[in-house]
């Protein structure tokens, strides 16, 4: 069983750091710096924006949305359009060497949903991989609840010589995702339907924060020696050094909003 490194340190109340901390480690990964590792993280209150977001007309007037909102405005590390953490949600992030990142993109994508459906399947979810019509950062390999609410999103970055899959769960608090994103979706003139955003304590009444990440660490556990280890010197020095580059540039130098949590 090939063996995995498990990091579960987490950085709330600095999202622009704790989003290059998972780029840190996919590119110390891809150097052969590091082995495969997995980050599992509990992050403060994100809007994290995608490539197309950034480009439109509308990116300003979005960030400006979140921000009075409470989010922060971040520019994501992979995937597509704007998506929302909170800490009531799960952000994973698993890097891995890769000589050929291109070649293998649709096979990681397949594995990490039925990983992700496997999970929440153990907490009684009626776990299903696929596009929600109407979902928000709409994707192939989401996984949902019986195909009606999305639950995870999933996305990739490649570098030379590997590749970051990262994501979000939303284990409960689906009502902030919908506040924000109704905004801040408006303003990038995206449709989507608010309906279509669940989370796994609805479907599974009772379930923590903790049950999720212990549904995945059993995932992840059935294909992989897990090894805990501790955040590293030079990983969170990089990190620091990358961490501007992904504080949205309209949202520098203003506070952002407080939110009760």
């Amino acid at each position: 069983m090939p063996r995995l490194r498990l990091l579960t340190h987490s950085l709330p109340d600095d999202p622009a750091l704790d989003t290059a901390v998972s780029r840190a480690l996919m590119l110390r990964v891809a150097a052969g710096e590091l082995p495969e590792t997995l980050r599992i993280a509990r992050p403060g209150s994100i809007v994290a924006f995608g490539k197309r977001d950034v480009v439109d007309a509308g990116y300003p007037s979005a960030v400006r949305a979140a921000r009075e909102r409470g989010f922060e405005a971040i520019e994501r590390l992979a995937g597509g359009r704007a998506a929302v953490f909170h800490d009531d949600t799960i952000a994973f992030a698993h890097a891995l060497p890769e000589l050929d990142p291109r070649g293998g993109i649709t096979r990681r994508f397949d594995a990490t949903a039925a990983l992700v459906a496997g999970a929440l399947g153990r907490l009684g979810v009626d776990a299903r991989v696929g596009e929600v019509a109407g979902e928000y950062c709409p994707g192939g390999h989401s996984v949902s609840v019986g195909g009606i609410r999305k639950l995870m999103g999933v996305g990739q970055r490649l570098v030379a010589g590997g590749v970051h899959v990262g994501g979000v769960i939303v284990v409960d608090g689906a009502e902030r995702v919908r506040e924000v994103l109704v905004p801040v979706y408006e303003a990038l003139s995206l449709d989507w339907r608010p309906e279509t955003t669940g989370s796994v304590a609805e479907e599974a009444p009772g379930a923590s924060w903790d049950d999720v990440v212990q549904a995945l660490l059993a995932e992840y556990g059935s294909r992989y020696e897990l090894e805990p280890v501790q955040l590293d010197v030079d990983t969170l020095d990089l990190a620091r050094r990358l961490a501007p580059e992904h504080l949205s540039p309209v949202a520098r130098g203003t506070p952002a909003a407080t939110q009760p949590r």
